[in-house]
């Protein structure tokens, strides 16, 4: 693999570089830099701006908005906003909704959907997982009954991520008899949040944050125009919406930059003695992480190349998923470590706006802890790496 870039590739970097120059808002840079929560409003602004620029979507077809960009240059912007401290962009309308939406979608939802996804000016969320059907996401009991040109819709969904915020939600409901296999059963419907049928119940997680939710149906009324390609196939549409997701659960260009940032501060220590990275003990954790993290990167690249002349990810997407969660969460580990005492405190309203109370060391450094603990999910969410691991025996070992 040739690592050099080409004249063109490196003008095209320079250009990004000088877009999150002048941009990207300082206070949005500081904040992900410091592994802080932002508001829905700073992640619509930072996504607008991206799509005032026409990158909002580099992974979509040119025809409904995308970049055209080559797997090369995907890995120059990713490289670069995490350098700059550019936030991720809310991935379940750009990065996983909207590919159902343009590979199986009809004209007039194409028309209706992709425009405001691509905008930013809709919220979505994934509403997949369910009490008892997390990794076994085929047993899920929301159920779909067709009346007429309607869905009625009735259950919950749980673990839906940032679901207090949004407007829409992509649903796998169970529309099939009951005396059908789970995945014949099982179909893909878009559903409108602001139903008045519809509660959303916080979940508050240990970092203190409601991140997560409740999502109940109770007899909400679904245009049946809002059923996604063809009843009873939406355990195929999940398949491919969940690689997608998989692939951007690994994001390797956020963990190189927090490698960059824990030597910084590991160059230093609580206390003033001796430098945490002269400590060989230290040190050798930082490169096995390192190797692992290249080696993944290459795992990426490899993907990006494939979905590049319009693949899906395939089952290496799995790879990806379990790796680079393992990576996030030795880095977290290595960051408490670095960050000593300074992580003890459990102050979360200290990195508020209105806080005036005494810091607790740097905000990255009060922030680790909190960190640590909310990404003990990352193993867990878009498949546990443990299913991952069945996923690769299966498909790709053919065991």
């Amino acid at each position: 693999m040739n690592l050099n870039f080409s004249t063109e590739e490196t003008d095209f970097q320079q250009e990004v570089r000088q877009f999150l120059q002048d941009k990207l808002p300082k206070d949005i840079a500081k904040k992900t830099k410091d592994g802080l929560h932002l508001s829905k409003d700073e992640y619509v602004q930072w996504q607008q701006i991206l799509h005032a620029q026409g990158w909002s979507a580099p992974n979509w077809p040119v025809e409904h908005g995308g970049t055209a960009w080559t797997p090369t240059q995907k890995y120059i912007f990713a490289n670069e906003c995490a350098k700059a401290g550019a936030p991720d962009v809310i991935p379940f309308g750009l990065k996983m909704v909207a590919p159902i939406i343009y590979t199986f979608g009809n004209e007039e939802q194409k028309q209706r959907f992709l425009p405001d996804i691509l905008a930013s000016n809709v919220w979505w969320c994934q509403g997949y997982s369910e009490t008892g059907a997390g990794s076994d996401l085929a047993g899920l009991k929301t159920t779909a009954v067709r009346d007429g040109d309607e869905y009625v819709v009735n259950g919950t969904k749980t673990w839906t991520t940032l679901g207090q915020y949004a407007d829409w939600i992509f649903c796998l409901v169970r529309t099939g008899a009951p005396s059908a296999k789970n995945q014949e059963a099982i179909s893909f419907l878009l559903i409108n949040m602001h139903d008045p049928k519809i509660t959303v119940s916080p979940i508050v997680l240990i970092d203190g944050k409601p991140e997560v939710n409740e999502v109940h149906f109770d007899g909400v009324r679904v245009p049946a125009e809002n059923l996604i390609g063809v009843e009873g196939q939406g355990w195929t549409y999940a398949k491919i919406l969940l690689s997608h997701e998989r692939t951007g659960i690994a994001r390797v260009a956020l963990s190189k930059e927090r490698l960059v940032q824990l030597k910084e501060l590991a160059q230093g220590s609580p206390d003033g003695a001796n430098k945490l990275l002269d400590d060989p003990i230290f040190a050798q954790k930082v490169a096995d992480v390192e190797i692992n993290l290249l080696a993944l990167e290459y795992t990426e690249l490899r993907t990006l190349s494939a979905i590049s002349t319009g693949q899906a990810p395939g089952p290496e997407s799995s790879i990806l998923k379990i790796v680079g969660t393992q990576v996030i969460q030795a880095i977290d580990e290595l960051y408490v470590e670095a960050a000593g005492y300074y992580s003890m405190p459990f102050v979360p309203h200290q990195f508020e706006d209105d806080f005036e109370g005494q810091h607790i060391g740097s905000d990255m450094e009060a922030n680790t802890a909190l960190r640590y603990f909310n990404n003990r999910k990352a193993s867990i969410y878009g498949g546990s790496n443990e299913i991952q691991t069945n996923i690769i025996s299966k498909a790709v070992l053919g065991l």
